[in-house]
């Protein structure tokens, strides 16, 4: 396989990881007719959004601007690529061998995730949407300790997200990890496929699991009431923004009393979580339950809950605000979801960068200015 590393200004090993992964992806033209290498056109569409661009537009104006700065590490033996071919590459892009590209090369630079907790989410990309169309979904896979994305699948709707779990799971190396989700994802068959991973789940759970929650929050309910021994507790205490919060955990190895136990693999625990929030002298109470195959151990219960609603700020906040994601209006073939995958690219490189201690926005901005740091951020 050629590489497109200019190596009289860039050395091999600065661009290797990202520009071997990019070379990975298979190309969907005819190779023999193409003006552009595969490579170039994705690595230029990166830089495009690394630097606050999104559409096909920005990355054509980005690539003439920029050109001799490209040209220092990239072949574009024709100059660079017009709206219209970054257009046609991205729509006829396999989204799946895409993504898996960028997984192995999230992998290849990050640490063991070992013990991590890894939320499952979906988030609707709204503005790309024919007329009549429901919101297009999203399935992520979320580091939530290390703040990297370590995988995507795109769904129609919603009920389609169920099935496309199992296969966003299968191809990531969740051993030793905590994998939470939302109650839409609280399956018995995802349970299955992160026992099998030789990874742990906390599930939410409410009422599309049937009679399953009703038992499992009339059991906890009435425990917690009780003050059972078999029950382990903890409590965190948080002030923000004027908000006072208390979140109690409650969590129980006895099982014997829930039917359906058998069912879900590898089932150990079932827990509950309560938040009293006081806002301006207002109190407000929730309870949520969950299903897990950790022990009683209301720390890392506790860990898996937290990292979970952390993923609402830590991804989805950042890709539509900071990323404009939500206004994409990206539709046709495959742009939309490999338009996704490399802003989800660019969320990842721009965390694993610690030369610079601004927010992801500051980064854009820095990025956009300076081209060193840029190339820093290509190559860290």
């Amino acid at each position: 396989m050629q590489t497109h590393l200019n190596s009289t200004n860039v050395t091999k090993t600065q661009l290797v990881s990202l520009i071997t992964i990019l070379e990975e992806v298979p190309d969907p033209r005819v190779t023999a007719t193409v003006d552009h290498d595969l490579p170039d056109i994705l690595t230029i569409a990166l830089c495009t959004i690394l630097c606050g661009g999104d559409s096909f537009y920005d990355m054509e104006e980005f690539g003439e601007v920029r050109l001799g700065w490209l040209k220092t590490f990239l072949r574009l033996r024709n100059g660079a690529p017009t709206h219209d071919t970054y257009n046609r590459v991205f729509q006829a892009l396999d989204p799946e061998k895409f993504g898996e590209c960028l997984a192995r090369w999230t992998q290849s630079v990050r640490a063991v995730l070992g013990g991590e907790v890894v939320a499952l989410d979906g988030k609707a990309v709204r503005r790309a949407l024919n007329k009549g169309e429901d919101a297009r979904v999203i399935v992520s896979a979320w580091a939530t300790e290390s703040g990297l994305l370590l995988g995507q699948r795109k769904v129609k709707d919603k009920s389609n997200e169920i099935t496309a779990v199992p296969e966003l799971l299968r191809a990531l190396e969740l051993a030793g990890c905590v994998v939470t989700a939302d109650a839409l994802y609280c399956q018995k068959s995802i349970a299955k496929e992160i026992i099998e991973a030789d990874a742990d789940y906390v599930l939410a759970l409410k009422g599309n699991q049937g009679t399953a929650y009703a038992e499992v929050k009339s059991f906890l309910d009435d425990a917690v009431s009780r003050n059972e021994k078999h029950l382990v507790f903890t409590q965190t205490v948080g002030k923000e923004h004027g908000r006072h919060e208390v979140r109690r955990y409650w969590q129980t190895e006895q099982l014997d009393w829930f039917a359906d136990r058998e069912a879900w693999e590898g089932l150990r625990s079932v827990g509950v979580v309560e938040a009293r929030r006081t806002v301006q002298g207002k109190e407000s109470v929730e309870r949520r339950y969950y299903l897990s195959s950790l022990q009683a151990d209301t720390a890392k219960f506790a860990r898996a809950v937290r990292g979970h609603w952390g993923v609402e700020n830590g991804l989805h906040w950042v890709l539509d605000v900071v990323f404009g994601e939500d206004q994409s209006r990206a539709r046709s073939g495959n742009a939309l979801e490999n338009l996704a995958a490399t802003r989800r690219m660019a969320v990842n490189l721009l965390r694993r960068d610690k030369t610079c201690k601004r927010s992801i926005k500051g980064k854009l901005m820095r990025a956009a200015i300076d081209p060193d740091y840029l190339k820093r951020v290509l190559t860290n």
